[in-house]
């Protein structure tokens, strides 16, 4: 019986642990990141990991008035690292973990109009973004974010 207790108890600790790890895995990406040109402002801010979560808020000015925000998270999905996007307070939209390695990661939704991906990539304290899916001509459109970090 004591086996079986102890035997359960670690099984849901590891899979906790599981769980954790793909979220820890993207740590890199915590911390407060700006960018923009021509008048527009975008800031975007992570925090660290916690419980195998990450949270995220982003921020797009135009002479200091607010034009757009979107609430960010990443969570494991069944086992999956997942980014959940929620332009504007909407509902979220799930992107999945497909690629990534060493200070990167791409999450995929070919159900979704645009975009179907979102890439992070980070050098030192330059912080790349994209989006990316199909434009209007049917041709993938990308989109570039080169963030740095913020100074107070």
């Amino acid at each position: 019986m004591h086996q079986s207790i102890a035997l359960g108890v670690s099984i849901l600790l590891s899979a906790s642990a599981l769980a954790a790890a793909p979220a820890q895995d993207l740590g890199w990406l915590a911390g407060d990141w700006c960018g923009g040109d021509a008048g527009e402002t975008i800031e975007e801010s992570w925090l660290a990991p916690r419980g195998g979560e990450l949270l995220g808020l982003s921020r797009t000015s135009k002479s200091e008035r607010m034009v757009a925000f979107e609430f960010l998270r990443i969570v494991a999905v069944d086992g999956v690292p997942t980014y959940l996007a929620q332009p504007g307070g909407r509902p979220p939209t799930a992107f999945t973990r497909s690629a990534g390695g060493d200070r990167w990661v791409r999450f995929e939704n070919p159900a979704h109009d645009f975009p179907q991906r979102i890439e992070y990539r980070r050098d030192g304290d330059s912080l790349r973004a994209e989006i990316a899916g199909p434009g209007d001509d049917g041709k993938e459109t990308v989109i570039g974010f080169d963030y740095r970090r913020c100074q107070d």
